[in-house]
């Protein structure tokens, strides 16, 4: 069909949210460090339009909400060349430990995550 196949936007939600966690000091393997995992609750996506193979993307991040044990990023992906909007989404992250049990984020995440936020 030359589309890119539905998954695949998860995928770049994904790499969004490592990557706007890396920017601001913070690589996910030092949160694993501090026995801090997100892992993915619940995720919305809404489809605009269709991705083709070779189109260059764009993902967008953002927090829309933050809490002490939760948080919520926004996504617009689209053509990085157009700017047509391909997907929005949003997925709601949960801080657990290694046992899966559910924990507050390290205070000098929040405060970070805060800051962006705002």
């Amino acid at each position: 069909m030359q589309v890119v196949y539905h998954s695949n936007y998860l995928i770049w939600c994904e790499i969004g949210r490592t990557e706007f966690i890396r920017a601001l000091g913070t690589p996910y393997a030092e949160l694993e460090r501090q026995n801090v995992t997100l892992a993915v609750v619940e995720a919305s996506l809404r489809f605009h339009a269709a991705a083709r193979y070779d189109n260059l993307i764009r993902v967008t991040t953002t927090i829309s909400d933050l809490r002490s044990r939760t948080l919520t990023f926004e996504y617009v992906i689209t053509n990085a060349e157009t700017g047509e909007r391909f997907v929005t989404a949003s997925t709601k992250l949960a801080s657990l430990t290694r046992d899966s049990r559910l924990t507050k984020m390290p205070d000098s995440l929040l405060r970070v995550l805060h800051n962006a936020a705002s």
